[in-house]
């Protein structure tokens, strides 16, 4: 059966489709809430019986300890049809959804999905599902699960070789992840290439690959000094205040040119090719509205010299005070000297960085200005390295020949400021790029209430991985 056969049976096969995702959004699979636990493997049961359904040997594999046990990974496998030659695929994505708080903000209850219709406005929403996890990541996983029932019960069957990875903590920081890609690299490491539904487009419309995102190294740094808080009139000026010291400390991150001071930060830097930046420069990235967005005037477009806003999210590694603490935080006054002080700091790392090299200069850059008689704590709180595909990738260029054909116009070729945790494991561990196919669209209220996901992505989400699993399946490696 041709891929046509597929594509075209799609708009009958709807509402049953629809009806499924429906299904899996009633279930409250909240993974950071221990009260939830029951839930959350009832929504991996639920795709691992949709995998299964169509084809696919599909199974649990549980991740923790016997002591501390984590959610379960929906872990399924396909062959591919006799003498498959083309690439193994490795599907990515999560079944676990954010808390819903605050409730009192949505205007439907979240996990009693619902579809609103829309205004038919010039850019604004159209026809969406309105529920917790309708885009994140529920909905985007399920357009690859609609498309593999299509090919299954049209198609003939699944047209590539496939492994399927759907982790239910990634939503509280995918804590059991590393080990379990670490007990099943063996089998991860047959795969080619990696696709992940867990991204955006930047227009409505216009489907986007999101070729590139940034690593992450994030830290909490406590500078301690006396052994009490002291009262500052009798002990200012003559010892050292950690919160005085720390926040000139932190200021030291920086040049003129807001470039970070740490050594050798830049040293494994791959820089945007002109074709790269050039090709930004044309895509409808609007940063004075995106300020006025958050109630900034254009003024306060800063960061690194000599780059675009675009150019700074997408290729310039950062550093960033996330939060400072540390003496007295309560109403009214109380006129202290504090013992500690201290600060989280998060650096977001992009292509061929590595974030345990961050880890050993930050910690060398501190104790180098460690002031009189303090001492300085560090706690590394996460990282993950950066995922980036090369545009020549046979694989890239075999989603765009999908998704033009899926959206009927090219997509735009964009990268992410944020990072994914797997998307860097998967690279460091095993070579693995991946490609984020994502339909989401920026005001989509992703871990907001009210959180949608428009029927139109959902559409074009499902008809772009029909023809990614088909253009995948030509090519010979």
């Amino acid at each position: 059966m041709s891929v046509e056969s597929v594509a075209g049976s799609l708009a009958s096969r709807e509402r049953a489709g629809m009806d499924r995702l429906m299904d899996w959004l009633r279930i409250p699979s909240v993974s950071t809430d221990p009260a939830y636990r029951a839930d959350v493997r009832r929504a991996a049961e639920w795709c691992a019986g949709q995998l299964k359904g169509v084809g696919l040997h599909a199974e649990l594999r549980e991740t923790g300890s016997k002591d501390k046990p984590g959610h379960p990974v929906v872990w399924a496998t396909h062959d591919g049809p006799p003498g498959y030659a083309g690439p193994h695929v490795l599907f990515y994505g999560h079944y676990d959804v954010q808390p819903p708080d605050p409730l009192n903000e949505w205007e439907s209850p979240p996990f009693e999905p619902v579809i609103r219709r829309g205004s038919g406005g010039a850019d604004q929403p159209g026809d969406r599902i309105v529920a917790r996890g309708a885009v994140d990541d529920k909905g985007q996983v399920a357009t690859f699960l609609e498309a593999l029932r299509a090919w299954h019960e049209v198609g003939g069957g699944i047209p590539i070789r496939l492994t399927v990875m759907i982790e239910g903590e990634e939503e509280c920081g995918s804590r059991n992840l590393y080990a379990f890609v670490d007990q099943y690299l063996k089998e991860i490491r047959h795969c080619h290439i990696c696709v992940v539904s867990d991204t955006g487009m930047l227009r409505r419309g216009r489907p986007a690959i999101t070729y590139g995102l940034r690593g992450l190294a994030y830290f909490e740094v406590v500078l301690h000094g006396p052994n009490r808080d002291l009262h500052s009139g009798l002990w200012g000026g003559r010892c050292p205040n950690p919160a005085n010291e720390l926040v000139k400390v932190l200021a030291q991150l920086w040049d003129k040119d807001r470039r970070v001071t740490l050594p050798g930060f830049y040293d494994k830097v791959l820089e945007p090719n002109p074709g790269e930046r050039a090709a930004w420069k044309a895509l409808p990235i609007d940063q004075k509205a995106a300020l006025r967005e958050i109630g900034l005037p254009p003024e306060a477009d800063i960061g690194e010299a000599g780059w675009t806003s675009t150019e700074r999210e997408w290729a310039r590694p950062t550093a960033e005070v996330n939060g400072v603490f540390g003496g007295y935080q309560g109403p009214g006054a109380k006129t202290v000297i504090p013992a500690r002080a201290g600060a989280k700091l998060s650096f977001r790392l992009v292509a061929n960085q590595d974030p345990n090299d961050v880890k050993k200069s930050l910690r060398a850059w501190l104790e180098a200005r460690t002031p009189p008689g303090c001492r300085w704590e560090v706690t590394d709180l996460s990282g993950g390295f950066p995922g980036n595909v090369a545009t020549e990738s046979p694989f890239l260029k075999a989603a765009v020949r999908a998704l033009e054909k899926a959206g009927h116009s090219a997509p735009d070729l964009i990268k992410s400021g944020g990072s994914i945790p797997v998307v860097g494991m998967l690279k460091s561990k095993a070579g693995l790029d991946s490609l984020m196919v994502g339909f989401g669209l920026e005001d989509d209220r992703v871990h907001s209430p009210n959180e949608k996901f428009e029927i139109d992505c959902y559409r074009l989400g499902i008809a772009s991985h029909v023809r990614l699993m088909d253009e995948l399946s030509r090519l010979r490696l």
